[in-house]
């Protein structure tokens, strides 16, 4: 069974005790968090697809830990121009643990 579920702005692809780094929440270490913004439910009896969400179905998670991601660096030059510029971006992440996924 998997769920296709919009977090912090993002679409992603879920399952039951699936770990997944999101962008950061505004949640506790340890706490418990509810989307229920659910695009698509497969299970046993077939795929649902909302219009444009599943009404009533809703995916529970655990937040793990809040993390930075690894740096990424962006240089910009422009040729026979002597311009030169290096700049940096760690992203804070949020890591989450699927615990359940419920359909409406």
């Amino acid at each position: 069974m998997y769920a296709i579920v919009t977090i912090a702005g993002q679409q992603f692809k879920v399952e039951k005790d699936r770990k997944v780094f999101v962008h950061r929440l505004n949640a506790e270490e340890g706490a418990s968090v509810e989307f229920d913004e659910v695009l698509l439910v497969e299970d046993e009896s077939g795929i649902k697809v909302g219009a444009p969400v599943l009404a009533g179905a809703k995916v529970t998670a655990k937040v793990l830990s809040h993390l930075k991601g690894d740096k990424v660096l962006v240089f910009k030059k422009k040729r026979r121009k002597g311009y030169q510029k290096m700049n940096g971006h760690r992203q804070f992440l949020s890591q989450i643990q699927i615990e359940n996924i419920q359909i409406g």
